[in-house]
């Protein structure tokens, strides 16, 4: 073994993005407290605990107030920073949100107690984070400037240290490496550590990895023997498969190479303890199926979790036997649309589409709203140009913009206040999870404003909840029956628009605002008048003939494929 004289820090991942990949997302936080202290006193660099799914599920499904645990994690770990995931212009959630909300958003979790922020976009453009590392600076935390990391012909080195050099002149504090779907090898992680510390002297470079492809262990030792000083860890009982490498396994290959952790190995002992015994009430019986390498990744580059995501979304659509085909289109329809990285939210646009693709039998026979906008440039700008003919196809007669998608948002901070009903929040912190998730968070308060004898039971066992945690809205249960079209007592008469996936039927996109089509009214053909919302994404329904449309359902009704949902005369 080498003498120890080279500092390396793990961040540790077990409380947020371990059991998101793991666990689907369902750790409480009195799990989490529970070992609190141990978890403090072991000498980690910062512990990963909130962001990502974590802020969702918590309301969603655990019936917790997301920032009642950050505030209880920060006072059970004095010693020891926090750390989250902030999705840049996404904050938490699926889509842009104006400035306010964000800056908001950074000054409150600076005040509950989050001290460093990884912030990341999908697409790696600057423009979408600028807001969210200004906040951070601002109010006095830790930015953490993201590269988003894939490979494909547009994604170099050379382009890696640009993005880098403009998070630097951002005024970020150190800069992360994100390798969500576990594809960089140890050759490519030397080259890129390298240039990035020579490129950037005296901005500390830390490594984010998954296990999904087997190599992130070598990765790491790769990426601190040229220079990272920060690596990205998970307890071994909650490490491996989709999740993070090993802590204590990697303590021991580093020390053999001279690097000190600064860990305490017998408090990591006790740490792994304790998460073996919780795992078995709390791990997904699901988690027992997924092998333990996949090699594929290599090849789809889709993160360990949207893999089994899209094997359950193939399911609910009676196509579990496609998830091949679906995962040989996958590389297809990324390059179509620019080889985005494949992380929130962009990997389940390309995944849902690629599935549509497949599931359709004719590729962009059907395009979600998601694509379209995606297309137009309202989530950023493309790492490579789509193809101007396919892009005026994806983008439906949508106009693509050039400018930072936020720059078209209206503030958003006081209209979330004033749509809140009276006696309904009971700090500002309940405004900025209204904003963020409005469905979700009115759910919750309606559940947390209760008496307590009233209240539905918070389930034990969320065998689903990582999957829906990362639905963007909140529709119902997957066991909903769908509905009948005589339920809703109109007789199905004239042309009939069907559903083209089994889904959740909408009259409007969004939640409060009006049908896209009035029953009764008057609509051409190839007008969209209604969506269903499947795969976690909206899929707009076009009307198939010029006339007089009736619906046959209800709003939020769960309906399956070639269901009529709407009939024109």
């Amino acid at each position: 073994m080498k003498e120890n004289n080279r500092r390396i820090r793990i961040t540790d991942t077990t409380l947020r993005d371990a059991h998101q990949s793991l666990w689907a997302t369902r750790m409480r936080t009195a799990d989490m407290l529970e070992i609190a202290s141990e978890i403090d006193s072991a000498g980690y660099y910062s512990l990963e605990c909130w962001g990502g799914a974590t802020f969702d599920v918590c309301m969603r499904y655990l019936r917790e107030n997301p920032w009642e645990r950050l505030r209880a994690l920060k006072k059970a770990c004095p010693k020891t920073p926090l750390q989250m995931l902030l999705r840049g212009q996404n904050i938490l959630g699926y889509k842009h949100y104006p400035d306010d909300i964000v800056e908001r958003f950074v000054a409150l979790a600076c005040d509950n107690g989050m001290d460093i922020f990884r912030v990341f976009d999908a697409l790696n453009d600057p423009r979408n984070v600028k807001t969210a590392i200004a906040s951070v600076k601002k109010y006095g935390g830790h930015a953490q400037g993201t590269i988003s990391y894939t490979t494909s012909p547009v994604h170099t080195i050379a382009s890696y240290v640009k993005y880098a050099k403009e998070l630097e002149s951002m005024g970020v504090d150190s800069i992360c490496v994100k390798d969500m779907a576990g594809i960089l090898t140890p050759g490519a992680a030397r080259e890129l550590v390298s240039s990035l510390c020579k490129a950037l002297p005296g901005t500390p470079v830390q490594i984010h990895s998954h296990m999904t492809s087997g190599m992130a262990a070598a990765m790491y030792l790769a990426a601190a023997e040229s220079g990272a000083g920060c690596l990205d860890c998970a307890i071994s009982s909650m490490s491996s498969f989709s999740s993070q490498p090993p802590c204590e396994s990697m303590v021991a290959m580093l020390e053999s190479e001279g690097f000190d952790t600064g860990l305490d190995m017998s408090r990591l002992q006790k740490i792994n303890a304790y998460f073996k015994e919780l795992a078995r009430k709390r791990r997904p019986a699901s988690s027992s199926k997924v092998d333990a390498v996949d090699a594929g990744v290599l090849v789809h580059a889709i993160p360990g979790g949207m893999i089994s995501n899209l094997r359950s979304q193939l399911a609910q659509q009676g196509a579990l036997d496609k998830l091949q085909e679906v995962l040989d289109e996958l590389p297809r329809t990324r390059a179509d649309l620019g080889y985005p990285p494949l992380v929130t939210p962009t990997s389940q646009i390309v995944g849902v589409q690629s599935a549509i693709n497949v599931i359709s039998g004719k590729r962009y026979s059907l395009v979600t709203d998601e694509v379209s906008r995606y297309a137009a440039g309202y989530y950023g700008r493309t790492p490579a140009p789509i193809e101007p003919k396919l892009r005026k196809k994806l983008c439906k007669g949508l106009k693509p913009i050039d400018c930072r998608p936020a720059d078209l948002l209206k503030p958003g901070l006081a209209a979330a206040a004033a749509e809140l009903p009276p006696n309904t929040i009971k700090a500002e912190e309940d405004i900025l999870s209204y904003a963020l998730f409005p469905e979700v968070a009115l759910g919750y308060f309606k559940w947390r404003n209760a008496d307590p004898a009233s209240r539905e039971p918070v389930p034990a066992d969320l065998e689903d909840a990582g999957e829906k945690a990362a639905a963007p809205s909140a529709a119902p249960a997957a066991s909903a029956r769908p509905q009948d079209a005589s339920a809703s007592g109109k007789s199905v008469s004239g042309t009939p628009v069907l559903a083209p996936l089994n889904g959740t039927f909408y009259r409007a996109k969004d939640p409060g605002k009006p049908p896209m089509a009035a029953d009764g009214a008057a609509v051409r053909q190839g007008d969209e008048v209604c969506v269903v919302e499947a795969m976690k994404l909206f899929n707009p329904i076009k009307a198939t003939a010029s006339g007089k449309i009736t619906f046959l359902v209800e709003h939020g009704a769960a309906v399956s494929k070639g269901q009529p949902v709407a009939a024109i005369s």
